[in-house]
């Protein structure tokens, strides 16, 4: 399951799994198991912004530090990505 990157953000981890590659961009939040039950799911858009589908146990704090990472690093994230799926960011496809 491929973290996008080794730290926590917030308190979670970023990551997909392989599972995902069939979606368009999209980043998991969960501070335990890496799996998509429980986590915080965020579709990425082409310029960094991010929508929120699922927002696990995270609050309203947790949400906006994570949403700013994303937006600061999701051309990095994004080459992680590439690795696994041919899918583009949300609203690409």
């Amino acid at each position: 399951m491929p973290k996008y990157y080794q730290f926590k953000v917030a308190g979670y981890f970023l990551y997909f799994t392989s599972f995902c590659t069939v979606e368009c961009m999209h980043v998991h939040a969960s501070d335990r198991a890496l799996t998509e039950s429980g986590s915080a799911k965020f579709f990425v858009k082409s310029n960094g912004d991010s929508v929120l589908q699922n927002r696990g146990i995270l609050n309203e704090r947790e949400i906006r530090m994570i949403q700013e990472f994303i937006k600061d690093n999701y051309r990095d994230m994004y080459l992680k990505w590439a690795q696994y799926s041919k899918n583009s960011f949300y609203g690409n496809n």
